[in-house]
């Protein structure tokens, strides 16, 4: 490996597989981190060294500024009970273990006292909507119940940190998807430090705050999901990347744009009006002094305010104005641009208008290229009548 010798020339050379090659990254407290690559990557390998299932033969696992790799077994086992919990493919429940008994294992290794930890293992199967069976046992629950008992008996020990190794692969595509969503809502909550492996892209794109690619044993890429379909390190990555649907991981903020023009309720007629003439605009968003988002208000309604001698918009603005977060993903922007007459604005959790979203871009985001073209949000209107340009002189 020194030698920088492949993994297929070191197996033809010694009959000896090399699992991990210089992997080196970093996970955040609170994130999920997902680890993924094909059969054979690495990546189940990886994972077990974190807590030595696996002892590495070369370099360092930190957890925090303890050093895993030397420690010695007391402090190993007490890091394994307490630190980390890890849940496993195949669940890894004991047959003749009820639910309640499975779930509260984990607890009773550590000397536990019974009360406390059925009151712990009760309190975690509860939050996973299994109490009502605790009393049963594994094979009288469905796989993905099974999964979800594997996943509150990792919890009920409180860890900081969760390993799962390819947790859901083996469940059915509905209950997968399922348990993902559970995890990501779980997560809202409890914020662990959840390390992921997986094989499926889409699954990692879904869970993961960031991902690593594995490929023969390295660690080929690490970074967010937007950021390594936007930008792939090699050749692989590219190919790993190129048929997924990209409207399922890019956000509205990645084809906002800055607001052609915005006006405020108490702007007059005829400088709302102008706006509209100048931008070539069928509609304008209204906002107040703060930026918060109040409305739009229609060329047509302005115009005949001004026609009528109004000193302001504001009885013309109409709220119904389609709002989404940043974090929106584009796949769910769909519907929303369809029925909608003007362009949909991003806000903050404030309300502030950050940016608007017009069709074109909703569009142009299924494309594989990253830079999306910008069409104006009024294809329609570009031509303004002189008329109205006279009209607006003359006032």
């Amino acid at each position: 490996m020194n030698q920088g010798k492949t993994k297929e020339e070191i197996l033809a050379a010694t009959g000896a597989t090399l699992g991990v090659n210089q992997a080196t990254f970093d996970v955040k407290a609170g994130e999920i981190f997902v680890i993924m690559g094909l059969s054979g990557s690495g990546k189940s390998t990886l994972v077990r060294m974190l807590n030595r299932l696996i002892e590495p033969t070369n370099g360092n696992v930190y957890i925090d500024e303890a050093n895993v790799s030397q420690m010695n077994k007391n402090d190993l086992r007490d890091i394994r009970r307490k630190k980390i919990s890890m849940v496993f493919q195949n669940f890894g429940l004991f047959p003749h273990r009820t639910i309640l008994e499975n779930t509260e294992y984990g607890l009773e290794v550590q000397g536990v006292p019974k009360a406390e930890r059925q009151e712990k293992a009760e309190q975690a199967l509860d939050n996973a909507g299994l109490l009502p069976y605790k009393d049963q046992f594994p094979d009288q629950l469905s796989g993905g119940m099974q999964q979800r008992v594997g996943l509150a008996r990792a919890l009920a020990n409180d860890p900081d940190i969760l390993l799962m190794d390819e947790a859901f692969s083996a469940l059915d595509p509905l209950i997968r998807r399922d348990m993902q969503d559970e995890l990501i809502e779980m997560q809202k909550t409890l914020n662990k430090t959840i390390i992921f492996i997986t094989h499926d892209l889409n699954e990692s794109l879904r869970l993961g705050n960031r991902i690593a690619i594995m490929k023969d044993g390295e660690v080929v890429q690490v970074g967010t999901g937007e950021e390594i379909l936007s930008n792939p390190a090699n050749d692989y990555v590219k190919r790993f990347v190129e048929d997924i649907d990209r409207t399922k991981v890019y956000t509205a903020q990645h084809i906002m744009e800055e607001p052609t023009a915005v006006t405020t309720q108490l702007e007059t007629p005829s400088e709302a009006l102008r706006i509209m003439v100048d931008e070539g605009m069928s509609n304008i968003l209204v906002v107040d002094k703060d930026e918060q988002l109040i409305g739009f208000v229609t060329r047509e309604e302005v115009e005949s305010l001004l026609h009528q001698g109004h000193d302001d918009i504001s009885s013309v603005v109409q709220s119904d104005v389609p709002e989404v977060e940043s974090g929106a993903l584009i796949d769910d922007l769909f519907d929303v641009i369809h029925d909608s007459e003007t362009p949909i604005a991003v806000t903050s959790n404030k309300g502030e208008l950050e940016g608007v979203i017009v069709r074109s871009n909703v569009i142009g985001a299924m494309t594989t290229d990253t830079q999306y073209d910008v069409i104006n949000n009024n294809e329609d209107d570009t031509e303004i009548k002189d008329s109205t340009k006279e009209e607006l002189d003359h006032e």
